[in-house]
């Protein structure tokens, strides 16, 4: 339904269908399985496994929990390190901590906003086990070159996906470029189960680690044999994501077109710098993320707020890099500078299937005057 009031940031788009596959599995008295593979579970572990172009997938509560669980299955402990930008979410950082190990902070593309594989070699040492790639906004990492830095260290790549259903790197989607991938489902995502996440990898003991430990670790019903935890998605969750991943092309053609339009208003603009779609690159749309260029904070701030004031959400994603914040400066003690020049200078609009062509038209005016 368009919005005539605020414009929110995302919004999750939902009609009877899905409502009809929950009341479905309410009314089946079957609400969880104890393996965490109830019917509804598998049919979405399937199809999602095909959609992506993987062997594999695990579904879990909550995209933190993907990205733990896949940690955990890689093998990270006490001791070891794990490579990660810190122009990202906190939990990408945060499950390294939970896992045991030591989050290695590197810089990004000051124009994908992803991790700069130019950094990696620098950053790896005999304790590195793992690197995990953010495909921010919706844009994949620059993934070839992840992978060959990757194979020729033996060292375990595992895709943050969180914000990247459907995007697609040089023929193949997100989810299915690296050794395993993690999703999140929250209710602001391209597809939605308001909570719940999933692991994708064509690795069998991969998968087959990653169920174990989402179910506290048992191999059998009473028999844990790895430390687990309850990752477990319930049974009306896996049937929101059934119906939503049906929706989810139909979902990417309204945010790319969204995007595109976006894009066109908005380029003869020189204070401001476009998102990039390289070549053999799909981008996703997750948000739509302008750069303020050679702004401060303050400045950028300032915009955000006038935008706000014209009843556009509008965000920034993120004004304090994970190595700045006051639990994680201890860990990495580094400066990157494109990482936090980036959080002075980007903010991002609404880009999602709900937006009309009113709404479009409100966001392009509220930029172009904030900008004013």
């Amino acid at each position: 339904m368009p919005s005539r009031g605020l414009i929110p940031i995302n919004r999750p788009v939902m009609d009877d269908e899905e409502i009809r596959a929950v009341v479905r599995v309410l009314r089946s008295g079957i609400l969880t399985s104890k393996s965490g593979s109830g019917t509804n579970v598998m049919q979405f572990e399937d199809a999602f496994a095909r959609y992506v172009g993987a062997r594999y997938a695990v579904a879990v509560n909550s995209g933190t929990a993907a990205l733990h669980v896949s940690l955990l299955a890689a093998g990270v402990g006490r001791n070891d390190e794990v490579i990660v930008p810190s122009f990202t979410f906190v939990a990408t950082a945060e499950t390294v901590v939970l896992a045991g190990g030591t989050p290695v902070f590197v810089d990004i593309d000051p124009d994908t906003y992803c991790i700069d594989p130019n950094e990696l070699e620098a950053a790896i040492t005999t304790r590195t086990k793992a690197i995990v790639p953010v495909h921010l906004y919706g844009l994949t990492a620059d993934m070839d070159s992840i992978m060959k830095v990757a194979k020729d260290h033996d060292i375990t790549v595992i895709e943050d996906a969180a914000q990247a259903h459907g995007a697609e790197y040089k023929g193949r989607r997100a989810g299915n470029l690296g050794h395993m991938a993690c999703f999140s489902f929250y209710g602001s995502k391209n597809m939605v189960t308001g909570e719940g996440g999933m692991v994708t990898t064509d690795n069998r003991e991969f998968a087959d680690t990653a169920r174990s430990i989402r179910n506290h670790g048992e191999s059998k019903a009473y028999q844990s044999n790895i430390l687990g935890h309850n990752y477990r998605m319930p049974e009306m969750e896996a049937a929101l994501g059934s119906v939503q991943l049906g929706k989810l092309p139909s979902f990417l053609e309204a945010r790319s077109k969204n995007a595109a339009a976006l894009s066109e208003a908005l380029k003869a603009n020189q204070e401001i710098q476009l998102p990039l779609e390289p070549e053999d690159y799909k981008h996703s749309w997750y948000v739509y993320t302008l750069r303020l260029k050679g702004s401060n904070a303050a400045k950028r701030d300032k915009v955000v707020r006038q935008i706000r004031e014209r009843r556009v959400d509008c965000q920034v994603y993120y004004p304090k890099p994970v190595h700045l914040q006051p639990y994680y400066k201890a860990f990495s003690p580094v400066e990157l500078k494109n990482t936090e020049t980036a959080a002075r200078q980007v903010f991002s609009l609404p880009v999602h299937p709900s937006l009309d062509e009113k709404d479009l038209d409100r966001i392009i005016h509220a930029v172009r005057k904030a900008l004013e």
